[in-house]
């Protein structure tokens, strides 16, 4: 199979070409995943890069190792994906919660001296905790649909739940993320003129 990274072949399809045993079908839906289930993880828990990289790398050879078994039709990739992510952040989370969180250092910025760059961190940081405060199933819900962009539908099969609850889960973890942002307005650089 000829691919570059302009290919239209669908997800489903890669994984199907690398399970009947072609690499280059593997680099390219490696090339396609790998940033937003790394971003998801990083998001999923609090903004910890190093953890989120052992976790996306975990999730990338669930999938490779069931590529020869993918059956077809049954689940699109990036939901299954989703899916196997969202249970590895949550067992990290479960074991850190035994961990004083407050020990653990914040991230350095990366651009020291850049006002834009400070704000950005600060709100990166605000949202993070605010995230981070919120039940799991809320906290995943509104990741996967604020920040992976993913519908409703596609958030309900990666969680196992209904439509009904995604908009549930999703509409609860808004109002918490926006009540606690609301004292932080202008701190965070959101004056209105």
């Amino acid at each position: 199979m000829a691919l570059d990274a302009s290919s239209e072949v669908s997800d489903e399809a890669l994984l199907v070409a690398f399970g009947n045993g072609d690499r280059e079908a593997a680099m390219l839906l490696t090339a396609r995943l790998t940033p937003r289930i790394m971003g998801f993880s990083a998001r999923m828990l609090g903004g910890d890069r190093a953890e989120a990289e052992d976790v996306t790398q975990e999730a990338m050879l669930r999938l490779w190792k069931i590529a020869p078994d993918w059956r077809q039709g049954e689940a699109k990739v990036t939901t299954w994906l989703y899916r196997v992510t969202a249970n590895l952040c949550t067992d990290r989370l479960r074991k850190k919660r035994g961990i004083a969180l407050d020990t653990v250092p914040e991230p350095e910025d990366e651009t020291p001296g850049a006002v834009e760059g400070m704000i950005e961190a600060d709100r990166v940081r605000a949202l993070e905790t605010a995230l981070s405060a919120l039940p799991d199933r809320q906290r995943e819900a509104v990741v996967l649909r604020h920040l992976e962009g993913l519908t409703n539908p596609e958030i309900a099969a990666a969680m196992e739940i209904s439509v009904e609850a995604v908009e549930s889960l999703t509409a609860r973890g808004k109002r918490t993320l926006a009540r606690q942002l609301a004292g932080q307005r202008e701190e965070l650089g959101y004056v209105e003129n």
